[in-house]
């Protein structure tokens, strides 16, 4: 059976985890902080923390920015359910808007549409690792400043919604001269056991807010704090002689990130655009090759306007298909030892949300996207032939289904 994305766990990978267990420091250590110092350099951001996961990430800066009940964040239909939650955990209204036909990214013209007094940030999605136009989101933001009720010291300083990408995709993503993690106030990576660069589980928090009106680096510092119980001092500074009094500044969050994790993520880094990045570039090209010539098929967006993916997901659709027959088609590829996903159901979809009233099908390029979507494997140990005997499953199996339905 092909599987569609495990982690690549090799020797190099192994003994760096190894030595840090004898190092030992297991919890957030040496080994988080230098991680976190490669991540800024190697994005161009301001600062960045290390956390257990995105979604952690996510809500941390939505209560650090004081979203909660009464407040509205803008975010697409079509992202994975992570995104809107957090929303709901901070007692505020996920507000959906559709996406664009040719990215699977946000609408900049369906957010516009939906900017109100209540709308405190803008939440944006690098599907797939493609950035979003976070040129034009900006823009919005500024330009509807007017609109923006601020409720406390933070909001009044920025003085305007906040934008938020979930860059859950993204990482090594650009758009023009910038990566992803310096294109937008703050971006928030996952580093998932399924993602480009993983630490097993764990999260990034990218801070990128103009200075000098804000610093940067004392709000790392203070979300160090909120993400550690509201504890001012971690393991790592109690360690000097006699420092070991602490206190408890608020009631706050446990989500740090572990070294354990930062170790895998460092040699992950390391070899991230000379390596990770060259192998599934080629599997995307390879994929285009193999299946570009059949006009059934719509290809991924992967380069546009100056904007580069992460080449994260191949996310084929096929064209003039429904959702019944699209099911059909991933039954048979299953049935050739393949694995393959659909990325996303569209969050509105899913049954907490529809009994919150939502309604996925208004969304219609949304709708659209997912009932034809298929995402074929992307990891770095997937051969040349493995990719040739995924093609080959992929084009039986539309034969198969589209035949079927015609003798019908």
């Amino acid at each position: 059976m092909i599987p569609f994305s495990p982690p690549r766990i090799d020797d190099k990978v192994c003994n760096e985890v190894v030595a840090a267990l004898k190092s030992g420091w297991i919890t957030t250590g040496p080994r988080t902080k230098k991680f976190e110092k490669e991540i800024t350099a190697y994005c161009g951001n301001k600062a960045t923390l290390c956390l257990n996961s995105a979604t952690a990430g996510l809500e941390i800066i939505l209560r650090w920015f004081g979203v909660g009940e009464g407040d509205e964040v803008i975010l697409p239909a079509y992202t994975y359910s992570a995104t809107a939650n957090v929303v709901i955990h901070c007692g505020a209204r996920p507000v959906f808007v559709d996406v664009n036909a040719g990215d699977f990214n946000i609408d900049p013209e369906e957010i516009e549409k939906a900017i109100t007094s209540k709308t405190k940030v803008i939440m944006p999605v690098d599907f797939g690792g493609m950035p979003c136009d976070y040129n034009a989101i900006t823009k919005l933001a500024i330009d509807n400043k007017n609109k923006f009720v601020a409720a406390n010291e933070i909001q009044k300083k920025l003085g305007r919604i906040l934008v938020l990408s979930d860059s859950a995709h993204s990482f090594g993503a650009s758009s023009g001269t910038k990566k992803a993690g310096a294109l937008c106030d703050v971006s928030v990576f996952s580093f998932h056991a399924v993602k480009n660069l993983s630490t097993a589980e764990g999260g990034a928090v990218a801070l990128n807010f103009e200075e000098p009106l804000f610093n940067n680096e004392e709000i790392y510092k203070y979300l160090c704090v909120k993400t550690l119980h509201g504890q001012n001092k971690d393991a790592l500074a109690k360690t000097q002689k006699g420092n070991w009094r602490y206190d408890i500044i608020e009631a706050g969050y446990k989500c740090n990130m572990t070294d354990l994790s930062a170790a895998i993520g460092l040699v992950e880094l390391e070899r991230y655009d000379n390596d990770t990045q060259v192998k599934r570039k080629h599997i995307i090209d390879s994929y285009n090759k193999l299946l570009g010539n059949d006009n059934r098929f719509q290809l991924p967006l992967f380069e546009d306007g100056g904007r580069k993916s992460s080449y994260h997901l191949y996310p084929l659709r096929i064209k003039e298909i429904t959702e019944e027959q699209r099911d059909a088609i991933m039954r048979e590829i299953f049935e050739k030892d393949v694995s393959v996903n659909v990325h996303f159901i569209p969050v509105p979809a899913m049954s907490f949300y529809r009994n919150l009233g939502y309604d996925a099908r208004v969304f219609k390029t949304t709708w659209d996207n997912y009932s034809r979507e298929i995402s074929l494997p992307v990891f770095y140990d997937l051969t040349d032939e493995q990719i040739k005997t995924v093609t080959q499953a992929v084009i039986e199996s539309v034969n198969k289904v589209l035949e079927k339905q015609n003798a019908g």
